[in-house]
């Protein structure tokens, strides 16, 4: 019986072509949606969770407010790890990284940039795990001066791995670093990656103030980390109350490290995390596209129902009840939803390397392995085809046995009713998801149009990797200005753009209304700042309010001047910022210097549109060699010339050197990668949606069509026109896209205004968007109508009617 159903079942896809065609496309392209999703979304879900401790493992990051301002930070100071392993005996190992351990490499002739190296401690492959080629990663790091491989620099610099150990690499041409180990490359999910891991420099010692490492713990068993964390309040007050000052609150977090991807948005994160909010926004897309396909299937299913009528009507005189008959639809469903299952797979992976290019991700289709896969294969194709058959199959086994013998459809008013409504719910998504690609383009566009308050266009910024080099940045400077197309050059000790601007803490001098000089603030205020020479306001274009910049001439300004930024100004309540005293810690032993303001900036953007302007203090570097990032305005005339007179220039300096040029905005637009990203894929998500969508009103009108069939035929023999007709099959069933537009206004309303959140700046959501992307809603359904309303209006009545 079950082998009669499918043969039925294989019968009626060739004798209806079209719909079969339909059927199997819109239940593919939902299935193939639903594997991307699945595979991005199993694959951010999966961040950090190789290492076999990953659930004791945490990372300790920073909180703090007082009256003036906030932070909430992924790095801290050098002190850290070996104060919390000496402190609680819950802690079982502590380990810091530093992600400032790149720069040229240089191995006999061979000459490589990698900026992607770490400084770490000998614990590290006691907290993570790490698969070992060759060496012994037990001792690797234990003395200066040592490094670890990953397996693709080691092949660049040796070829093979094994030969790369006890071989001395040297960075910038000056340091020696001898291979103790070469290991797999860091697996692809996971929050950090590095190409090679450094020694810590020996001695290597910080103040609690200097917050720049990344500091890591694992746990003991049975460690809660709730219970530990409660605890840490006293290791505040123990070794950090006294340089924070009075009126601080701080707090430390323990972040579990498999909850780093997707629930971390720190200032200076070791690397641009994942979104939670885009895990949900996906897995619902995945959902609600193949439930779209799934009711396409319905809908089609029971519009040519028409021609199985009396089949139905055959079948129960010769005696099949109704579970037979429940059972035969089923299988036609399970055949459709088998073909579709194998469409999707191979257009799964023709998609795929597309899918990887914007989603950023390295994905396979059977990278759970063969068997799981085809099994999770098989698992969609019986709950689809149940599911999406379940409907039809009950609404074609109950027809009455005379009218279906007359080829009688009936028009039960709840039936008609069910199908609409699932119609508009496919356009509501649908709209939603138009709007929304739009609201995303937009703000994109207004993120990386906005006036950030620097002029990043034209600029070209690159680090010096060597220590000495940064002595001679003065002279470095002259040698690019000889060239006619570089405009301005600056220094800073810090490149802008890239969310990894540092912090200190200052003691201002506190408001006063009679003008007369106030005392200094009793408590600290954490603010962000860097350090730039007499050129960089003038370099990047930053607007002066008030006073001067700092100048090259005035020794006087490298320790008692500074600038401050507008929001600073205003947080402290100063009428007039200039000759406002600052205090702030001089040396790594505390010692105070006080400096005066001497310039007031207009507030300009530091880091993406996703964060608000925040307090900052612009110093001089003391000596020369903070000066570790140099910003060149260059002239858009004769660039690719210009950029090799740079490097040139620059080589006669260094002559090992490879200066990595950036432009600056770059920088700026690489903070929306992740945006980016999911606005394509969204994009593409979307396009699908509308293609289903219309697979489902092609359905809806061709049900319609066929249900009144006899109404047309009437019609045209009293004359009715083919026009009049069109106009008669479509005034009704744009009442569901009507609909659906009127509900998913404010459904994407509330979506995209909750989705702005992120950002501190935002475009304005506009009535417009939702007028276009109904617009678009409306043409594409009129269109899908029309096509089929003409065809069934040039239908010849006579064949409608002869029954009658």
């Amino acid at each position: 019986m079950l082998k009669n159903y499918f043969l039925v079942a294989w019968r009626n896809l060739k004798k209806q072509p079209v719909f079969s065609v339909v059927n199997i496309a819109g239940l593919s392209l939902g299935l193939t949606a639903f594997w991307l999703i699945a595979l991005y979304i199993s694959d951010e879900l999966s961040y950090d969770r190789h290492h076999r401790n990953a659930s004791r493992i945490v990372r300790v990051v920073q909180h703090g407010s007082w009256s003036g301002g906030s932070f909430d930070m992924a790095v801290t100071s050098a002190p850290f790890a070996p104060a919390l392993q000496q402190d609680y005996a819950e802690v079982e190992k502590a380990v810091r990284i530093g992600t400032e351990g790149g720069g040229n490499i240089s191995v006999d002739d061979k000459l490589i940039r990698a900026d992607d190296i770490f400084f770490t401690d000998p614990t590290y492959f006691q907290v993570f795990d790490v698969k070992t080629l060759a060496g012994d990663v037990s001792t690797a790091l234990n003395n200066p001066q040592s490094i670890v491989l990953t397996r693709t620099l080691a092949q660049k610099l040796f070829g093979d791995p094994q030969g790369a150990i006890g071989k001395n690499v040297y960075f910038d041409n000056n340091f020696p670093n001898a291979v103790t180990a070469v290991i797999e490359d860091v697996p692809k999910n996971s929050h950090f990656a590095f190409s090679a891991l450094r020694s810590l420099p020996a001695g290597f010692t910080a103040g609690w103030q200097e917050a720049g490492l990344y500091t890591y713990l694992l746990l003991k068993p049975e460690t809660k980390i709730d219970v530990l964390e409660a605890k840490l309040d006293g290791f505040y007050r123990k070794h950090l109350e006294r340089s924070m000052g009075q009126g601080m609150h701080y707090s430390l977090e323990l972040q579990p490290l498999t909850a780093i991807r997707l629930h971390s948005n720190l200032e200076y994160e070791i690397a641009a995390n994942g979104s939670l909010q885009y895990i949900y926004i996906f897995a619902a897309i995945a959902l609600l596209v193949l439930g779209i396909a799934s009711i396409n299937y319905m809908n089609l299913s029971t519009a040519r129902a028409s021609n199985r009528i009396k089949e139905i009507g055959v079948r129960k005189v010769i005696g099949s009840a109704k579970k037979q008959l429940v059972a035969m639809f089923l299988a036609d469903s399970l055949l459709v939803s088998l073909f579709a299952g194998v469409l999707s797979v191979v257009l799964a992976e023709l998609m795929m390397p597309l899918f990887n290019q914007l989603s950023g991700k390295q994905l396979s289709l059977w990278q759970f392995g063969l068997v799981p896969t085809i099994g999770f294969l098989i698992i969609c194709i019986l709950v689809i085809g149940l599911l999406s058959g379940v409907y039809p199959a009950f609404f074609m086994s109950r027809f009455k046995l005379i009218p279906s013998l007359k080829g009688q459809i009936g028009s039960r008013t709840s039936t008609v009713f069910f199908r609409k409504a699932l119609v508009t719910f496919q356009f509501v998504v649908t709209i939603v998801m138009i709007a929304g690609s739009l609201i995303i383009y937009q703000q994109m566009r207004f993120v990386q149009n906005k006036n950030l308050g620097i002029n990043k266009d034209q600029v070209l910024t690159f680090h010096i990797d060597d220590n000495d080099l940064r002595t001679k940045t003065a002279a470095i400077k002259q040698a690019f200005l000889t060239n006619p197309n570089v405009e301005a050059v600056a220094a800073a000790s810090n490149p802008i753009g890239n969310n990894n601007i540092g912090s200190n803490g200052f003691f201002f001098e506190e408001r006063t209304d009679s003008g007369t000089i106030g005392t200094m603030s009793t408590s600290a205020h954490k603010v962000q700042t860097f350090m730039v020479d007499g050129d960089y306001i003038n370099t990047l274009q930053i607007q002066l309010a008030a006073g001067r910049s700092f100048s090259d001439a005035k020794p006087s300004d490298r320790l008692g001047a500074v600038l401050v930024n507008e929001t600073l100004s205003n947080s402290l309540g100063w009428k007039n910022a200039i000759g406002k005293r600052v205090q702030y810690a001089a040396d790594r032993n505390g010692t105070m210097a006080e400096a005066k303001v001497v310039g007031l900036v207009k507030d300009f953007h530091i880091y993406s549109l996703q964060h608000k302007v925040e307090p900052l203090v612009l110093q001089m570097p003391p000596v020369e060699d903070f000066k570790d990032n140099l910003y060149v305005r260059v002239s858009a005339q004769k660039l690719p010339e210009t950029l090799a007179f740079l490097k040139q220039t620059y080589k006669t300096f260094d002559a090992a050197a490879n200066p990595d040029f950036r432009f600056l905005s770059e920088n700026f637009n690489a903070q929306y990668k992740a945006e980016l990203q999911q606005a394509k894929l969204l994009s593409i998500f979307t396009i699908l949606s509308v293609l289903i969508a219309c697979l489902g009103l092609f359905g809806l009108v061709t049900f319609s069509a066929a249900r009144r069939s006899k109404e047309i035929g009437i019609r045209k023999v009293l004359g009715a026109s083919v026009p009049g007709i069109v106009r008669l099959l479509s005034a009704d069933l744009l009442k569901p896209v009507i609909i659906a537009l009127v509900v998913a206004v404010p459904v994407a309303w509330i979506l995209m205004r909750n989705w702005l959140q992120d950002f501190a700046y935002q475009v304005p959501l506009n009535w417009t968007v939702f007028i276009i992307a109904g617009i678009t809603a409306l043409v594409i359904a009129t269109l899908t109508l029309s096509v089929q309303a003409i065809r069934s209006a040039m239908t010849n009545p006579v064949v409608s009617i002869r029954t009658e």
